[in-house]
């Protein structure tokens, strides 16, 4: 979600709230099943306090809110006006598509197989408004398609890679057998959302140095000078 990040020395804890309490701006967000909005404008750069288990705590900058519905049924239109409500403070929304009701919890997949998945074109026909409003990219959830689910649905992401610019697309792929996947079908170019942890090796692969049984030696481009 940060696409910015710097940190300031471990003060205590007391000292650096009152200090920072007064300055942190409200932004709008709406992730999971809680949502915060505020028409509080923010002041050069966004601000917001994070708590560092190890450091105390510590300053964090962004430009970046995702927006996620996940458990919440909500009207497209309201999704548009929160983005439009996040753009106004000069920051860059990123919402998360899927097809997967009450993704993000524990539900086993039998469970989430129960609630059932919505139509892709729906995934498709949001994205295309997003993107009209001046979204720069679109965050596709994994569950329901490659994650918490009885066998991968392929043809979901095949329809996102036809119908939206594939360059404005974030596919969710926090396994390296989901990254070698979309790395092996869609090129070295396909944007993928990982686990920090998992850099180096999708780094990797993505220059053909890294590889499964599938996939090493046989990841190459072309890119003439």
């Amino acid at each position: 979600m940060f696409s910015t990040l710097s940190r300031v020395a471990p003060a205590p804890s007391r000292s650096i709230l009152q200090h920072a309490s007064p300055q942190i701006p409200k932004v709008a967000v709406l992730t999971g099943a809680s949502r915060a909005l505020s028409s509080t404008p923010p002041s050069q750069k966004e601000v917001t306090l994070l708590q560092d288990k190890k450091n105390g705590f510590g300053f964090a900058r962004f430009d970046v809110v995702e927006l996620s519905s996940g458990f919440l049924s909500f009207p497209e239109d309201d999704w548009l006006r929160l983005v439009d409500k996040v753009h106004s403070y000069k920051l860059k929304a990123k919402p998360e598509l899927g097809i997967q009701f009450g993704a993000g919890g524990d539900t086993p997949a039998s469970g989430l197989e129960a609630i059932g998945t919505s139509d892709p074109a729906k995934l498709v026909n949001m994205g295309r408004k997003f993107l009209d409003a001046g979204v720069e990219r679109l965050m596709i959830e994994s569950e329901g398609i490659t994650e918490n689910v009885q066998s991968w649905r392929t043809d979901v992401v095949s329809k996102i890679m036809k119908e939206l610019p594939p360059e404005r697309v974030m596919f969710e792929a926090a396994d390296p057998k989901v990254y070698n996947w979309y790395i092996r079908e869609f090129g070295i170019d396909v944007n993928l959302f990982v686990d920090h942890s998992q850099i180096v090796q999708l780094s990797c692969l993505r220059h053909g140095i890294w590889g499964t049984a599938d996939t090493w030696g046989k990841i190459v481009s072309f890119r003439p000078e």
